[in-house]
């Protein structure tokens, strides 16, 4: 995911229950989550400067399915799932690996890192307007719609006058990005067919397919014995995007879930953005606009309504106040 990729595991609403309660070693894996999430956008940023974006989506899949193929081996787990569920995985390949990776590398040929990353924390959003309209019994509560109220104000803020300047410019890669977004919330409504396979499984088979998928269309467009040898700047930034925000994030992200919860993993979603910004300010000399931090501000809000953490927070000091009352009584 580039940013939270979706996956079988991945919620998008949260759960009635409370969450687990996460302890420092969860925090501490939510953190290196989410650098290794918003250094996805560092790493395609320098991959892209080199190679055109397919075949950096190729790079990143190949080595993160040779990568997770290992895991599942040594795990003791089997990608003997029958033919049906591989064909799933190309579905799921499509939606969450080949067609939002594609669009998020494009656009960061135009658009700074951090941007993207902003732009790609809408994908709760669109998860949540996604079931309502084509999930089975999943419409949206008034509070989730008020969050997406919240993201799409935040998304007018973001783009702002390049909204009124045509399909040009700035406009077109921000778009792309949000695209990307729109893709990642059909794949979380398509991947919970998955939800009876261990999650490695299905993160090992999604980056396969997406590999196979991939492989014909850089030959064909991009064949790789006319790209330019890439630098070493460019190889490890293909090799940290595969094995560290690819292969590495999938494996804390699902060790999350299974330790604290989908909520608390959601989570990660509020703190790529800020990873992403602070990595492409520090190396590649990237400035965002006050409107971008306005815009990322109320996309947040807008996950912490859908999330429920606000409403959560709200009831818990209303209780806490009718507790203490009662205690005066």
């Amino acid at each position: 995911m580039s940013s939270a990729p979706a996956t079988s595991a991945s919620p998008t609403s949260a759960p009635t229950a409370s969450p687990p309660a996460m302890d420092l070693s969860d925090w501490l894996l939510l953190l290196l989550l989410s650098v290794l999430w918003g250094a996805s956008f560092f790493f395609g940023k320098i991959a892209v400067s080199s190679w055109p974006p397919l075949a950096v989506v190729l790079a990143r899949v190949a080595m993160a399915a040779a990568a997770l193929l290992l895991v599942v081996g040594l795990s003791g787990l089997s990608m003997r799932v029958g033919r049906t569920i591989w064909l799933s995985f190309f579905g799921m390949g499509l939606l969450n690996n080949l067609i939002p990776f594609g669009l998020i590398f494009w656009g960061q040929t135009e658009i700074a890192s951090g941007l993207a990353s902003i732009i790609n924390a809408t994908t709760p959003l669109f998860g949540v307007v996604v079931a309502h309209l084509f999930g089975q019994n999943e419409k949206a509560t008034g509070l989730k719609l008020a969050g997406v109220a919240a993201g799409i104000i935040g998304v007018a803020i973001l783009m702002g006058p390049d909204a009124v300047h045509g399909l040009s410019g700035a406009l077109l890669p921000q778009l792309a990005c949000l695209a990307a977004a729109l893709s990642y919330g059909f794949a979380a409504l398509y991947g919970r067919r998955f939800r009876a396979l261990p999650p490695l499984v299905t993160a090992a088979g999604q980056v396969s397919a997406t590999t196979v998928m991939a492989l014909p269309l850089v030959l064909f467009f991009h064949p790789p014995w006319l790209l330019p040898a890439p630098g070493l700047k460019v190889v490890l930034a293909l090799v940290g995007l595969a094995l560290l925000s690819t292969a590495l994030a999938y494996v804390i992200f699902f060790r999350i879930m299974r330790r604290a919860g989908g909520t608390n993993a959601t989570l990660v979603t509020f703190l790529i953005p800020v990873s992403a910004i602070l990595l492409g300010w520090g190396f590649l000399g990237e400035a965002l606009l006050p409107r971008h931090f306005a815009g990322m501000a109320a996309i947040a809000t807008g996950l912490a309504l859908i999330d429920g953490r606000i409403a959560r927070l709200v009831r818990f000091g209303r209780d806490r106040d009718e507790s203490f009352i009662a205690k005066k009584l």
